[in-house]
């Protein structure tokens, strides 16, 4: 086997990592509590995924010297994302719903499926990254490619948790969260499809930060605008702490696996 074999091989099976979360999710039986939970987990996992994976590539990508590019494309993907936030189905304006009322269980679904979407779409470009990234190692050190794809495996458990059970509780959007995880499960191995059909051997330094800047303005948008309003608005935030501390704990044990 070739490493370009390798590659895209090593791409294609890391979708399983998120087929595994995803599982994960929706075998868990159905509750209420579960919905606040479920944004806790997302909190918790993207908030680690900032801070322990995505901060330091972007800093290894760009340097401090450059560190002004990396904020620059940073702000370009937090508007961005909040520009197609108001085009996804599901849009509640929670800052002017939350200042009179708490959202009711059909308001609270949609909006937790509205979440999905956005987190779906900013974990695309994500992952098509990372794909990329395990792609260019392979075909330097297939045993590099090995190592990089177990701890990127690892990180993508939560992740499709996350996408998972951000959908499950609308049972309207079965379609929706099918389609979601397989995109989301599918988008490493774009990656390095990307890479094998255009001949391309590694990725610019530049152009990874540049990338990795974007995603980076995205998941914070999720947990700025999205996320932290949401918990800050619950009545009882006990399963949604819960949550932030699960997201934490899978987090960094994925990431001292890998």
């Amino acid at each position: 086997m070739t490493n370009y074999q390798v590659g895209l091989l090593t791409t294609f099976l890391l979708g399983i990592f998120i087929l595994i979360g995803a599982g994960i999710s929706l075998i868990v039986s159905k509750r209420d509590k579960i919905i606040d939970f479920s944004i806790g987990l997302a909190f918790g996992v993207i908030t680690t995924l900032i801070i322990t994976d995505l901060l330091p590539e972007v800093f290894e990508s760009f340097g401090w010297k450059y560190c002004y590019i990396m904020i620059l494309f940073t702000l370009v993907g937090f508007f961005l994302l909040r520009l197609l936030d108001y085009f996804v189905p599901d849009h509640h304006d929670h800052h002017s719903q939350h200042a009179h009322h708490h959202l009711n269980k059909k308001e609270s679904i949609e909006n937790l499926t509205h979440i999905g979407m956005i987190t779906t779409l900013a974990l695309l470009i994500h992952n098509i990254i990372e794909g990329m990234a395990v792609y260019s190692s392979a075909l330097s050190s297939g045993s590099l490619a090995v190592s990089l794809a177990i701890g990127v495996g690892f990180h993508n458990i939560p992740l499709g948790m996350v996408i998972a059970s951000s959908f499950y509780h609308n049972e309207k959007d079965k379609k929706k969260t099918l389609l979601s995880i397989a995109l989301v499960s599918l988008s490493t191995f774009m990656g390095g499809l990307f890479m094998y059909l255009f001949h391309l051997t590694e990725i610019s330094e530049f152009i990874l930060g540049i990338f990795l800047s974007l995603t980076l303005g995205m998941l914070l948008f999720i947990v700025i605008d999205e996320l932290f309003p949401r918990i800050k608005d619950m009545k009882d935030r006990r399963m949604a702490y819960i949550g932030v501390t699960v997201g934490i704990l899978i987090l960094i044990i994925a990431f001292f696996i890998g």
